[in-house]
């Protein structure tokens, strides 16, 4: 099992392992989007960018990067994640709308 602490909201979910970050904290009221992410999000697969959260703690706990954020998140830090990207494997901690 995986925690999942979205840190702006202090708030902790437990999800199974695999889970995808972007469902989790939907089915858990967390937003993810900014003004423009909630008009102009795609519905989570990987193609705007909107749904980018910034990882804390547990890096090492998630999914490999994939194709979509390699080229979305090249500008951002390098904690940066796509949450409809995301697969927790493990605790981790993560700011939404950075």
């Amino acid at each position: 099992m995986a925690n999942i602490k979205f840190v702006k909201e202090n708030k902790e979910v437990i999800a199974a392992d695999g889970a995808n970050l972007r469902l989790k904290a939907m089915e858990n009221g967390i937003d993810l989007y900014k003004v423009w992410g909630k008009m102009m999000n795609c519905g989570g697969y990987g193609q705007c960018g909107t749904c980018a959260v910034e990882v804390t703690e547990g890096m090492e706990n998630l999914s490999s990067l994939t194709n979509a954020e390699n080229r979305l998140l090249k500008k951002k830090p390098a904690n940066f994640r796509l949450a409809c990207q995301t697969l927790v494997n493990g605790p981790v901690s993560v700011v939404t709308k950075p």
